[in-house]
Parts: structure tokens; C-alpha cells; sequence
């Protein structure tokens, strides 16, 4: 059927007028101007590094062994690595492998939050420490974040109702007020989770343990609270360690302290930073660029700490380093099963599935060179940056000699020959 010029008319009028009519976009206002923001530390040089002992004052020798083997291959080397849902062991970490031809030295994952079944299932504990354990004497370094549910509630949750809300400025400060309700409720999670870092440390595995990440955020219930040096979620971040560290007296854990992008005037990292005694590495979760200034306002806090991209879809690419050596691994986020099959499979790495149509070829780009893989990089790209030589893989020598050190002190059989790439996710 055919519209009139005048339906048309009228359509499009409405559309218009639909269109102007969405309010504007209000400017950020600060929540609280009565916060005082705190001045950023003098710049430092760029490859500024001191080596120092665990925050943790008895810490086990595997985590004093690794902590010293990141200050040694720091400026001079960067460790690849690959997150991995809680619920789904091994799977990103194997898509990775046979993706780009080598296995990510860095292991990580996640405690969980979600329902039995769900890939971030709270109710797998048991087997990611047994998957953990596993990969640490593989040759892995071993990386554990927490998306810790909300402590007003109960698990399980999901993503975006739950561990994305937000409690209120009145919740906060009760959470952060021992003895209160509130506080007794989250002291009960963080105890239900030590009791899994305990069978890490009895089994001798070495944590970078990653706590409330992406700190100065306002995405999390936990992030993005400004305060002094009591207040604010610096004190929550000093509360978790006080907890494992002086209460469980777990000594397996390195604690990496990990901003976000300061893409707001209250973000920057100072306002959320705990103290050097709190920190082991100064983690950086980057979906974007890696600008200079990110890595020298990070740098500047860090005490001649180490560094890391403790977070990432992109991996920087190998000129970065020249400016910013510290970073001493990065870690991808996890792989969604279906995309990443479709992934391998377009690209011939494993078989098409029975029956199914193949897969299109993908359309070169003006300049002749195939459009980018998932999350920005062709399978050429990231292929090329894990084999440099700057990069440390499962399968490199170099690094075998250096996990080895962290596996004899663990009282660890060590890894005589590099690890095969796995053929099936």
C-alpha cells in the first residue's frame, strides 16, 4: 500500500519532533564538592623501579618468589595472559592459545556471584581452585578478581541488577562502621571466600589477588567513593586486606590495586589509593587507549612498585612498551563460548560444525588487509605481538626459567618443556 505525500509528511514530522524532543544530556556534577581532592604525587621516570617485599608481613615463599620474578622481568619483559569465567575453566585461555598460536602465561579468573549453571556461578568454587591449582603447576601465574555481591544482599545475583547497583551514601558508611549489621553481613562473605584461599595456600599457589577492581569507577556498588583516610572505598579495599591478612592470616596473596580509566575529575587514581602497605602492584583496567598520562599519573603513585594491565580487550601494542616498560603482564577479558567458537572456526583453526553452512570469507579493506578480528585485532595482529620477543608466553623459555624459580619455592615439580598450544578449546 502507498502513502500519501502528506503521510510522509506528517511522519516525518513526528519523527522530528520525537527526535528534539529528548531532553538534553545533563553535565556531571560532583556528588559530593564537600570531598576534597587530593594533589597528584610528583611524575617519576618511567622505568622507576624498586624492588620491595609482600605487603603481607609473612608472606609464603611461592608469593615472595613471585613478586621478586615480576621486579625481574619488569621493563624488560611483559607476560600475556587471559581471564577466564568461573564457570567455564580453561575455555578463554585455550580459544586464546590456539587463536594466536601460544598459551597466555597469565591465568585469571573469578570467584563469581551468579546462579548454578550461569557462567560466573558462585557454586563452582571447588573446581576453579582445583582449575587454578592445576594451572599454576602447568606453568600459569595464577590471577583471581572477586565481583563480590552486594553486601545487602545474598548470592546468587546477576550482573547488571546486582553487582552494577548501588547502595547508598547511608549503606556505605554502615558497611565501613564495625559492628553494624551491614558490616557483619560483608566480614560473613569475605569469610565464606577465604576459606577458598586457604586451599590455595595449603596446595602452595601464589595469588595475584585483585579485590574490589576498577576502584574509581561508579559502575560496581563498591567503587567510586571519594573520602580521607578513613572513609571511602580506599578504607574498604584496606578493610578486605586487614581481614585475609590480620584475621585468616592467609599469606598466598599478592594484592594488586587496580583503577579504572580517570575519565572524570573524581576519578582520578590518587582519591582512591589505599597506601603503599596495602599494595603489591598497581594494576590498570584500560578499554581504550593507553595513554601516556595514564601510565605516568599510575607510575607516579607507585612507589617503585610494579605495574600491570590488570584488565584489557586490546593488548597494547608493542611501541607502547618503549614509553611505559613496567607493565609487567596484561590480561584479556573472557571469551563468550558461541562468538569465540564462531571465531576459531571462521578462521579455520578448528572444524566447522556438521552440517552448518562455511563460513563467509571476510571482505578485505580499502588497503587489501582483512577487517579486524573480535575486540579490534586480526588473528595477524595478535599473533604478532604475542610472538615478539618482548612477550612472555607458556610456551617461551625464557619465562619457563623464570616461573620454574616460583615453582621450586612452592616446593613444585618444574616444567621441563614448554607446554603444548592446545588444539580444542
Amino acid at each position: 500500500m502507498r502513502l500519501s505525500k502528506l503521510a510522509i509528511l506528517l511522519t516525518v514530522l513526528c519523527v522530528t519532533v520525537v527526535v528534539f524532543a529528548q531532553p538534553a544530556r545533563q553535565p556531571w556534577i560532583d556528588p559530593h564538592p564537600e570531598i576534597p581532592y587530593l594533589p597528584k604525587p610528583p611524575a617519576q621516570p618511567a622505568n622507576w623501579l624498586v624492588e620491595q617485599q609482600p605487603v603481607s608481613p609473612n608472606a609464603s615463599p611461592e608469593a615472595r618468589a613471585l613478586l621478586h620474578m615480576l621486579y625481574q622481568i619488569s621493563g624488560h619483559n611483559t607476560m600475556t595472559g587471559q581471564h577466564n569465567f568461573p564457570n567455564e575453566q580453561e575455555f578463554s585461555t585455550n580459544v586464546a592459545a590456539i587463536y594466536t598460536g601460544k598459551t597466555p602465561a597469565v591465568y585469571g579468573t573469578d570467584w563469581g556471584f551468579a546462579a548454578a549453571g550461569d557462567k560466573d556461578s558462585a557454586y563452582s568454587r571447588h573446581q576453579s581452585v582445583q582449575a587454578m591449582i592445576t594451572a599454576f603447576h602447568a606453568g600459569h601465574v595464577i590471577a583471581l578478581c572477586w565481583h563480590e555481591v552486594p553486601p545487602t544482599m545474598d548470592e546468587p545475583v546477576t550482573f547488571r541488577r546486582e553487582i552494577q547497583s548501588h547502595i547508598t551514601d547511608q549503606q556505605f558508611d554502615s558497611l565501613l562502621t564495625q559492628g553494624s549489621a551491614i558490616n557483619k553481613h560483608w566480614l560473613a562473605q569475605v569469610d565464606g571466600i577465604a576459606e577458598y584461599l586457604k586451599e590455595l595456600q595449603d596446595a602452595h599457589v601464589p595469588i595475584l589477588w585483585r579485590p574490589f577492581h576498577e576502584i574509581n569507577g561508579d559502575w560496581f556498588w563498591w567503587n567510586g567513593h571519594r573520602g580521607d583516610a578513613t572513609h571511602g572505598t580506599k578504607q574498604l579495599y584496606r578493610m578486605i586486606y586487614d581481614r585475609l591478612v590480620n584475621f585468616h592470616h592467609l599469606t598466598n596473596l599478592l594484592w594488586v590495586w587496580n583503577p579504572d580509566q580517570p575519565a572524570r575529575a573524581d576519578r582520578q587514581f590518587v582519591d582512591y589509593f589505599p597506601g603503599l602497605e596495602f599494595v603489591d602492584i598497581l594494576g590498570f583496567d584500560c578499554y581504550g587507549a593507553f595513554q601516556q598520562q595514564f601510565y605516568d599519573d599510575l607510575n607516579a603513585l607507585s612507589g617503585g612498585k610494579v605495574m600491570a594491565i590488570s584488565e584489557t580487550s586490546n593488548p597494547p601494542a608493542i611501541d607502547v612498551y618503549k614509553t611505559q616498560p613496567k607493565w609487567a603482564y596484561y590480561m584479556r577479558w573472557a571469551m563468550d563460548k558461541a562468538p569465540s567458537l564462531g571465531m576459531l572456526r571462521s578462521v579455520g583453526a578448528i572444524p566447522p560444525t556438521p552440517g552448518a553452512s562455511p563460513p563467509s570469507v571476510p571482505r578485505p579493506t580499502a588497503a587489501g588487509t582483512p577487517p579486524p578480528a573480535r575486540r579490534g585485532f586480526s588473528r595477524a595482529g595478535l599473533q604478532a605481538i604475542v610472538m615478539d620477543p618482548h612477550m612472555f608466553n607458556l610456551q617461551d623459555r625464557e619465562y619457563l626459567k623464570a616461573i620454574n624459580d616460583v615453582l621450586k619455592a612452592a616446593g613444585a615439580r618444574t616444567v621441563r618443556r614448554p607446554e603444548k598450544v592446545p588444539t580444542k578449546p
